[in-house]
């Protein structure tokens, strides 16, 4: 029986090390980026160890040589020379007021000047953070070290209010710009966040960060790969093949399908979830751990102000410029692949095109289940017995209770959507047959005003085709004249042809046919 002590929720080096948590060493990178650069930007989702590897750099330039006692950078380090360090952690505020950004500068910038001593000629935030930095490496006689955990979180909280972006983006702006003004005065920056910074960003003047958050040699910077996982955890996948009735290569394949598959550079290996993962081996039991610790309520903002199609989000092609790009620029796929809810699934080389797709099975179910309450009058609980409501009508072959229920689905759409109908059907569709999808075989197409889907049992088939403002018979003679059947015409399963009309007047399915095959 594994010993193990999982570190899920602690983001503090120190107390991992000395309190006996088991760790993964990532220590040989802190060298590397200590050694070869000066400021540094990493983006990673949220739970992926950003804050660790903060507090990790953290312990590394206070000298705390003891904590690495026997991880890589013990033999590479001879120095360990002490810095003083500013780190100043965004994570603690909310975000909803002008004066909250305030009051965590506040805080920070009186206690760095209560250690290196304060000048009351300097008024504002940058003059005295900048003050700082001179004093502190002047009173040590050393460089100063500055981190910064999740620099965007202000910006984020913002988003879908203006004014209040505007204003943080107006206090952070000139305050991050001390970092290059006091160049001579700092050994190292290392700033974090969720969103990339982009020309028009709080970084705008800071033009010597160095973005590592696409390079391949610090991919596994953050997260755990497939072999970190053989390397350290190789008793504990065989406790948890056994604790799920599950043979060692079935419990690897499940791990893998739920939470690897996050490339944040195109070619490389796949990232697993940390959090969910460490979660897994703690109680030997897969469950939706990373998704369920936070709701993405600032993509649904997004989402919602682009009027955004959710199947095009699912399958979308992109230019590196876009994805480096921050959020609000143009659309919102920036900040969803940013985020965590889209990665890298190709890479076209010769034209520089980027194809993203849901990185595993926690991510895509959990992001689709989450949008259901803001697309459809089904609240979060209610929505779960509904997809299985779905797939029981659908697993039985009973296409008209089937669509009965799928008409609850659009009831009561909001008015500000009319305008927007096509998507909106377009959008709750791809809801409803993606989270059907899990349980039964689902192909779903959308083209120039039209849906095509083929849903499949161990039973049946289901062919259908949705018009908008024609008419259910139209919609069948479509699959007629195309032959969208004809693939299924020597099986042995029920065929089922079914043509639905959706209705602007109505603002639901008007009407439904179906043909056996």
């Amino acid at each position: 029986m594994s010993n193990k002590i999982y570190p899920i929720g602690i983001q503090n080096f120190e107390k991992i090390r000395k309190d006996g948590y088991f760790y993964i060493d990532k220590t040989a990178w802190v060298y590397q980026l200590a050694k070869t650069g000066s400021y540094y930007f990493l983006s990673r989702p949220r739970r992926f160890g950003k804050s660790l590897l903060i507090s990790t750099l953290e312990a590394y330039f206070r000298g705390k040589k003891e904590l690495f006692k026997g991880l890589a950078i013990e033999k590479l380090e001879k120095d360990w020379t002490e810095h003083p360090i500013l780190h100043l952690d965004l994570n603690i505020e909310r975000y909803d007021t002008p004066e909250s950004l305030g009051n965590i500068l506040e805080k920070n910038l009186s206690e760095w000047e209560k250690l290196y001593g304060a000048d009351v000629s300097e008024r504002t935030y940058s003059l005295r953070f900048a003050g700082i930095i001179k004093r502190a490496c002047e009173q040590t006689g050393q460089r100063v070290v500055i981190l910064v955990d999740e620099y965007d979180k202000p910006m984020l909280q913002a988003i879908g209010n203006g004014e209040l972006q505007k204003e943080y983006h107006n206090t952070l702006k000139p305050f991050y710009g001390v970092l290059k003004t006091m160049d001579g005065c700092i050994k190292l920056a290392f700033l974090t966040g969720v969103t990339k910074f982009g020309k028009i960003s709080v970084f705008s003047d800071l033009n010597n960060l160095d973005d590592i958050s696409m390079q391949e040699m610090y991919v596994g910077l953050c997260g755990i790969t497939g072999q970190e996982i053989h390397d350290n955890l190789e008793e504990e996948l065989h406790e948890l093949a056994d604790a799920q009735k599950m043979t060692y290569e079935e419990a690897c394949a499940e791990l893998k399908r739920r939470y690897d598959g996050y490339h944040f550079v195109e070619n490389t290996e796949g990232i697993y979830n940390p959090f969910s993962l460490l979660n897994t081996f703690k109680y030997k039991k897969f469950g939706s751990y990373w998704f369920e610790t936070g709701t993405p309520t600032y993509l649904i903002e997004l989402l919602k102000r682009y009027h955004y199609d959710l199947e095009h989000m699912a399958h979308a092609e992109t230019y590196a410029d876009v994805l480096n790009s921050i959020y609000g620029d143009e659309e919102p796929l920036p900040v969803i692949f940013q985020s965590g809810y889209l990665t890298i699934k190709g890479y076209d080389e010769r034209f520089g095109i980027y194809r993203l797709g849901f990185p595993n099975r926690e991510v895509e179910e959990g992001f689709v289940r989450f949008l259901i309450p803001y697309y459809t009058r089904f609240n979060k609980i209610e929505a779960p017995f509904e997809i299985q409501k779905f797939v029981q009508e659908i697993e039985r072959g009973e296409p008209d209770a089937f669509f009965r229920r799928l008409q609850s689905f659009f009831a009561d759409t909001p008015y500000e959507l009319v305008k927007e109908l096509e998507l909106h059907y377009q959008n709750v569709l791809f809801i409803v047959f993606k989270l059907v999808g899990f349980y039964v075989k689902a192909e779903y197409h959308t083209s120039q005003g039209r849906i095509d889907l083929v849903l499949q049992t161990d039973k049946y088939v289901y062919v259908m085709e949705f018009k908008l403002n024609g008419t259910a018979e139209e919609a069948l003679q479509q699959i007629n004249d195309k032959q969208y059947a004809l693939p299924f015409a020597a099986d042995s399963r029920e065929v089922f042809k079914i043509g639905v009309n959706f209705s602007n007047t109505t603002r639901n399915i008007e009407r439904w046919v179906v043909e056996e095959l």
